[in-house]
């Protein structure tokens, strides 16, 4: 595990060194290796909250994170405990594999991540045992319930019935704002962004998207029009459902920019049953930013393609690497281009978002999002969805048992 740790830490004991040197300071400084939560005999101390909060925020967790991150070590040492009594463990192999994954979702390799862990005082072993802790519980979950598990013929036509029909889905009404948000202007835009989440009023929601929005959706006062809210990716579907209409968003932290969300109203409609197993979606890369050259170029390919394979050709003799095209889970898409995303419909696309610190401009096209259909391949899409949610539904039930019968003390 030594070694594991060391590779972590950009390949090298310098990171590592650091994070340890600044933790240090900190406990010292703060007393913050006082207890804060038991669990049973199992102990949380405030420097774990403070830490996980760090890791939270890294990866752009919306909502209140220093509850999130006190209800995720309270359920991650329920977990352990219980995984304790079959001795479930993993070899430094497994977990070294489940870094890698994890880390290579968002195209980073183990020592990159180290580098980001290290400059927002993270320390490894937060993130090590964020992971672990996942991964672990969701085999125990595997080979504790799949045994009970069973998903019948009748089960799959049942889903491929509802899906050739329709049901009532919710739909919201919502405005958004986006502000850019450089490094340099990192704090003001909070603080922008902080007092336009105390809003109320639709029309001062409005002058203000009118004002410091990014998105040409300002012209229009930010007003979206009724869209599903299984469109929105699922970290921020539920900040949604929590608002009453005149209700604003916390700030969302997303790369390069912070998004806020005004509810206008909500409404059941007749839509598909089933939300989307996954979703394909296309990205070029156009140098020079939001320059009016790199913009010009956006709007002459939008009207050059209809489909995601058009642009194959407009990316004929150029690096591989100015286009992408990729089929992700809802859950594993980042945020700022599920948001994108959640606006579009199949062969519609945007220009709003940059990359490489506002150098480059993504030309994002929507290619299609992907229901399981009466094909043989999707059949097993439908029975492995099946079978994941009533896992899901156990370990949830598992959880809330573990959680009736502990003594917890804040």
């Amino acid at each position: 595990m030594k070694s594991l740790k060391m590779r972590l830490g950009t390949i090298g004991a310098v990171v590592l060194s650091c994070a340890v040197m600044l933790g240090a300071t900190n406990v010292a400084a703060q007393g913050q290796l006082a207890t804060a939560i038991t669990v049973d005999s199992r102990v949380v101390t405030q420097f774990e909250i403070d830490d996980r909060k760090r890791l939270l925020e890294i990866f752009n967790t919306a909502g209140d994170t220093d509850r999130i991150a006190r209800e995720g070590l309270i359920e991650d040492r329920l977990k352990q405990q219980e995984m304790a009594r079959f001795n479930r463990s993993l070899s430094e192999a497994e977990l070294q594999l489940a870094l890698e994954e994890f880390v290579g979702r968002a195209n980073l390799t183990l020592p990159e991540f180290g580098q980001v862990l290290a400059a927002r005082n993270v320390a490894p072993r937060t993130f090590i045992d964020y992971v672990s802790v996942g991964v672990m519980w969701r085999d125990f979950i595997r080979a504790r319930f799949n045994r009970e598990i069973t998903i019948t013929d009748v089960d799959i036509e049942r889903a491929l019935a509802q899906q050739g029909a329709t049901s009532t889905q919710l739909e919201v009404l919502l405005s958004e704002i986006i502000i850019a948000a450089p490094p340099e202007r990192a704090a003001q835009v909070q603080e922008v962004a902080g007092r336009i989440s105390r809003l109320r009023s639709f029309s001062e929601f409005e002058n203000a998207a009118r004002q410091v929005s990014a998105l040409p959706s300002r012209d229009n006062g930010g007003r979206l029009g009724w869209l599903p809210i299984d469109n929105y990716p699922p970290q921020i579907r539920q900040l949604l459902l929590e608002l009453r209409p005149g209700e604003v968003t916390e700030p969302i932290d997303i790369p390069n920019g912070v998004a806020l969300f005004q509810m206008r109203g909500q409404r059941e409609a007749q839509r598909a049953a089933l939300a989307p197993l996954s979703i394909e979606y296309a990205a070029y890369y156009i140098p020079g930013g939001r320059s009016e050259g790199a913009l010009r170029a956006a709007a002459d390919i939008s009207n050059q393609v209809d489909t995601c394979d058009d642009l194959y050709g407009v990316a004929r003799n150029q690096p591989a690497e100015v286009l992408d095209r990729l089929t992700l889970a809802p859950e594993e898409i980042s945020d700022d281009i599920a948001l994108e995303l959640a606006r579009l419909d199949s062969g519609e696309v945007s220009y709003n978002l940059t990359r490489s610190n506002g150098e480059t401009l993504v030309f994002l096209m929507l290619c299609a999002r992907n229901n399981a259909g009466a094909g043989t391949s999707d059949r097993e899409l439908i029975r492995n969805q099946i079978r994941s949610q009533r896992l899901n539904a156990l370990a949830a039930a598992l959880v809330a048992d573990l959680r009736a019968s502990a003594d917890i003390r804040p």
